[in-house]
Protein backbone atom coordinates (compact mmCIF):
# COMPACT_ATOMS: atom_id res chain seq x y z
CA UNK A 1 0.00 0.00 0.00
CA UNK A 2 1.59 3.39 -0.69
CA UNK A 3 1.04 6.03 1.40
CA UNK A 4 3.96 4.90 4.23
CA UNK A 5 7.12 5.66 4.89
CA UNK A 6 10.03 5.59 6.99
CA UNK A 7 12.40 8.19 8.19
CA UNK A 8 15.23 8.74 10.02
CA UNK A 9 15.23 12.03 12.82
CA UNK A 10 17.56 13.64 15.32
CA UNK A 11 15.59 14.60 18.16
CA UNK A 12 15.87 16.06 21.37
CA UNK A 13 13.27 15.48 24.02
CA UNK A 14 12.71 17.77 26.59
CA UNK A 15 12.56 16.96 30.08
CA UNK A 16 11.23 18.21 33.84
CA UNK A 17 13.96 17.26 36.13
CA UNK A 18 12.29 15.81 38.20
CA UNK A 19 12.12 12.74 35.87
CA UNK A 20 15.73 12.57 35.81
CA UNK A 21 15.38 9.05 37.41
CA UNK A 22 12.84 7.75 35.61
CA UNK A 23 14.10 9.66 32.18
CA UNK A 24 13.91 6.57 29.53
CA UNK A 25 9.69 6.23 30.67
CA UNK A 26 9.47 10.19 30.55
CA UNK A 27 10.86 9.69 26.92
CA UNK A 28 8.86 7.09 25.74
CA UNK A 29 5.56 8.76 27.01
CA UNK A 30 6.52 12.23 25.48
CA UNK A 31 6.99 10.17 21.66
CA UNK A 32 4.21 8.42 22.76
CA UNK A 33 2.22 12.14 22.65
CA UNK A 34 2.23 12.20 18.90
CA UNK A 35 1.59 9.28 17.70
CA UNK A 36 -1.65 8.99 15.30
CA UNK A 37 -1.17 13.03 15.10
CA UNK A 38 0.00 14.53 11.71
CA UNK A 39 3.11 16.12 12.71
CA UNK A 40 3.92 18.60 10.58
CA UNK A 41 7.84 18.73 11.13
CA UNK A 42 7.53 15.00 9.96
CA UNK A 43 5.40 15.89 7.44
CA UNK A 44 3.17 12.83 8.39
CA UNK A 45 1.06 10.73 10.99
CA UNK A 46 4.07 9.15 13.32
CA UNK A 47 2.22 5.45 13.51
CA UNK A 48 5.49 3.83 15.27
CA UNK A 49 9.03 4.60 16.33
CA UNK A 50 11.95 3.00 17.14
CA UNK A 51 14.29 5.20 19.67
CA UNK A 52 18.34 5.24 20.11
CA UNK A 53 19.59 7.37 22.83
CA UNK A 54 22.58 8.80 21.83
CA UNK A 55 23.99 9.91 25.23
CA UNK A 56 23.34 9.15 28.96
CA UNK A 57 24.44 12.63 29.50
CA UNK A 58 21.80 15.65 29.20
CA UNK A 59 22.24 19.48 28.87
CA UNK A 60 20.23 20.91 31.10
CA UNK A 61 18.53 24.49 29.97
CA UNK A 62 18.09 27.33 32.31
CA UNK A 63 14.54 29.13 32.48
CA UNK A 64 11.84 29.67 35.18
CA UNK A 65 11.12 26.07 34.75
CA UNK A 66 14.65 24.52 33.91
CA UNK A 67 14.51 21.38 31.74
CA UNK A 68 16.66 19.16 30.21
CA UNK A 69 17.25 17.98 26.90
CA UNK A 70 18.31 14.47 25.76
CA UNK A 71 20.11 13.45 22.11
CA UNK A 72 17.79 10.20 20.48
CA UNK A 73 18.05 9.17 16.63
CA UNK A 74 14.54 7.92 16.13
CA UNK A 75 13.14 5.95 12.99
CA UNK A 76 9.39 6.95 12.55
CA UNK A 77 6.77 4.90 10.52
CA UNK A 78 4.77 7.93 8.71
CA UNK A 79 2.01 8.31 6.77
CA UNK A 80 0.88 10.86 4.87
CA UNK A 81 -1.71 9.73 1.79
CA UNK A 82 -1.54 12.43 -1.24
CA UNK A 83 -3.97 12.31 -3.95
CA UNK A 84 -3.68 9.79 -6.59
CA UNK A 85 -1.96 7.47 -4.23
CA UNK A 86 -3.87 3.65 -3.70
CA UNK A 87 -4.91 3.03 -0.10
CA UNK A 88 -6.03 -0.30 1.28
CA UNK A 89 -9.30 -0.16 3.67
CA UNK A 90 -11.74 -2.33 5.58
CA UNK A 91 -15.40 -1.17 4.28
CA UNK A 92 -17.82 -0.49 7.93
CA UNK A 93 -20.66 1.23 5.95
CA UNK A 94 -22.49 0.93 2.60
CA UNK A 95 -25.10 3.11 1.38
CA UNK A 96 -26.58 4.36 -2.39
CA UNK A 97 -24.80 7.62 -1.57
CA UNK A 98 -21.15 6.47 -0.40
CA UNK A 99 -19.26 3.90 0.86
CA UNK A 100 -17.29 4.39 4.32
CA UNK A 101 -14.01 2.94 5.14
CA UNK A 102 -11.28 2.44 7.40
CA UNK A 103 -7.61 2.73 7.03
CA UNK A 104 -4.61 1.14 9.45
CA UNK A 105 -7.68 1.08 11.94
CA UNK A 106 -7.68 4.93 12.69
CA UNK A 107 -8.15 6.92 9.26
CA UNK A 108 -11.66 6.81 8.11
CA UNK A 109 -12.18 7.26 4.20
CA UNK A 110 -15.64 8.27 2.36
CA UNK A 111 -15.72 7.43 -1.28
CA UNK A 112 -19.40 9.46 -2.29
CA UNK A 113 -21.33 7.91 -4.97
CA UNK A 114 -19.70 10.63 -7.80
CA UNK A 115 -16.51 8.93 -7.05
CA UNK A 116 -17.76 4.82 -7.50
CA UNK A 117 -17.18 4.43 -11.54
CA UNK A 118 -20.48 3.13 -13.78
CA UNK A 119 -18.94 -0.29 -13.50
CA UNK A 120 -20.27 -1.09 -9.95
CA UNK A 121 -24.54 -1.14 -9.18
CA UNK A 122 -25.98 -0.79 -6.01
CA UNK A 123 -28.32 -3.84 -4.83
CA UNK A 124 -29.74 -5.41 -1.63
CA UNK A 125 -28.76 -8.99 -2.03
CA UNK A 126 -30.08 -11.61 0.73
CA UNK A 127 -30.67 -8.06 2.74
CA UNK A 128 -27.43 -6.73 2.37
CA UNK A 129 -26.25 -3.57 0.65
CA UNK A 130 -23.63 -4.40 -1.63
CA UNK A 131 -22.31 -2.56 -5.05
CA UNK A 132 -21.67 -5.26 -7.53
CA UNK A 133 -19.61 -5.17 -11.27
CA UNK A 134 -21.82 -5.00 -14.43
CA UNK A 135 -19.06 -6.70 -16.16
CA UNK A 136 -17.74 -9.40 -13.41
CA UNK A 137 -20.07 -10.90 -11.48
CA UNK A 138 -17.44 -12.22 -8.63
CA UNK A 139 -16.17 -8.33 -8.31
CA UNK A 140 -18.50 -7.02 -5.49
CA UNK A 141 -17.95 -4.67 -2.10
CA UNK A 142 -19.65 -5.04 0.90
CA UNK A 143 -19.27 -4.30 4.18
CA UNK A 144 -16.27 -6.41 5.80
CA UNK A 145 -14.72 -6.25 2.58
CA UNK A 146 -10.92 -4.59 2.02
CA UNK A 147 -11.26 -2.69 -1.08
CA UNK A 148 -8.16 -0.54 -3.19
CA UNK A 149 -8.99 3.21 -3.80
CA UNK A 150 -7.40 6.02 -5.31
CA UNK A 151 -7.07 9.65 -2.50
CA UNK A 152 -8.34 12.33 -3.49
CA UNK A 153 -7.76 14.18 -0.41
CA UNK A 154 -6.47 14.16 3.16
CA UNK A 155 -7.77 16.24 5.54
CA UNK A 156 -5.15 16.08 7.96
CA UNK A 157 -6.62 18.09 10.78
CA UNK A 158 -9.19 15.06 11.16
CA UNK A 159 -7.28 12.66 9.97
CA UNK A 160 -10.06 11.63 6.57
CA UNK A 161 -9.34 10.72 3.39
CA UNK A 162 -11.73 11.45 0.45
CA UNK A 163 -11.23 8.52 -1.71
CA UNK A 164 -12.42 7.43 -5.25
CA UNK A 165 -13.21 4.51 -7.08
CA UNK A 166 -13.00 5.59 -10.09
CA UNK A 167 -9.61 4.38 -11.87
CA UNK A 168 -9.63 0.86 -13.15
CA UNK A 169 -7.01 -0.70 -10.65
CA UNK A 170 -9.16 -0.01 -7.66
CA UNK A 171 -12.16 -2.02 -6.09
CA UNK A 172 -12.32 -5.44 -4.17
CA UNK A 173 -8.50 -6.48 -2.97
CA UNK A 174 -9.31 -10.14 -3.28
CA UNK A 175 -10.63 -9.92 -6.48
CA UNK A 176 -7.82 -7.33 -8.23
CA UNK A 177 -5.65 -9.76 -7.00
CA UNK A 178 -6.70 -12.34 -8.14
CA UNK A 179 -7.15 -10.97 -11.79
CA UNK A 180 -4.17 -9.91 -11.85
CA UNK A 181 -2.12 -13.21 -10.91
CA UNK A 182 -4.79 -14.62 -13.78
CA UNK A 183 -3.80 -11.47 -16.09
CA UNK A 184 -0.20 -12.14 -15.47
CA UNK A 185 -0.53 -15.92 -16.21
CA UNK A 186 -2.59 -15.40 -18.98
CA UNK A 187 0.34 -12.88 -20.57
CA UNK A 188 3.04 -15.54 -19.89
CA UNK A 189 1.37 -18.25 -21.54
CA UNK A 190 0.43 -15.81 -24.36
CA UNK A 191 4.42 -15.08 -24.43
CA UNK A 192 5.52 -18.66 -24.38
CA UNK A 193 2.99 -19.07 -27.25
CA UNK A 194 4.75 -16.46 -29.35
CA UNK A 195 8.17 -17.61 -28.54
CA UNK A 196 7.24 -20.93 -29.54
CA UNK A 197 5.39 -20.02 -32.82
CA UNK A 198 8.59 -17.64 -33.13
CA UNK A 199 10.91 -20.81 -33.02
CA UNK A 200 8.96 -22.97 -35.50
CA UNK A 201 9.19 -20.40 -37.89
CA UNK A 202 12.82 -19.86 -37.84
CA UNK A 203 13.30 -23.49 -37.65
CA UNK A 204 10.62 -23.91 -40.92
CA UNK A 205 12.91 -21.17 -42.26
CA UNK A 206 16.07 -23.00 -41.69
CA UNK A 207 14.97 -26.11 -43.05
CA UNK A 208 13.67 -23.76 -46.67
CA UNK A 209 16.93 -22.90 -46.93
CA UNK A 210 18.60 -25.77 -46.39
CA UNK A 211 16.38 -27.18 -49.04
CA UNK A 212 17.27 -24.54 -51.49
CA UNK A 213 20.37 -24.83 -51.26
CA UNK A 214 21.06 -28.53 -51.26
CA UNK A 215 19.06 -27.71 -54.63
CA UNK A 216 21.29 -25.72 -55.76
CA UNK A 217 24.41 -27.64 -55.26
CA UNK A 218 24.15 -29.51 -58.53
CA UNK A 219 24.07 -26.87 -60.34
CA UNK A 220 26.94 -25.05 -58.75
CA UNK A 221 29.31 -28.38 -59.62
CA UNK A 222 28.02 -28.37 -62.82
CA UNK A 223 29.78 -24.62 -63.57
CA UNK A 224 32.32 -25.37 -61.40
CA UNK A 225 33.26 -28.09 -63.35
CA UNK A 226 32.96 -26.51 -66.91
CA UNK A 227 35.06 -23.76 -66.00
CA UNK A 228 37.52 -26.65 -64.80
CA UNK A 229 36.96 -27.76 -68.50
CA UNK A 230 37.94 -24.57 -70.30
CA UNK A 231 41.72 -24.71 -69.49
CA UNK A 232 43.35 -21.95 -71.84
CA UNK A 233 45.90 -23.58 -74.29
CA UNK A 234 49.50 -22.56 -73.57
CA UNK A 235 51.03 -20.50 -76.21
Amino acid sequence: MEGLKVSDANLVVYLHPSKAKIASQAIFRELSSILFKFNETFDGVVLAYEVNILSNSAKILPAIHPHFGVRLKAKLLLFHPKPDMLLEGKVVKLGQQSIHIIVLGFSSATIIQEDIREEFKYKVRHGKEVYGSRFQKQHMIKVGAVIRFAVKRFHEEVLHISGSLLPPKTGNVCWLDKHLQDSQAESSTKKRRETEEKVELLELDKDIIEAEMSSLKPDHQIKKSKRRRIIPEAS
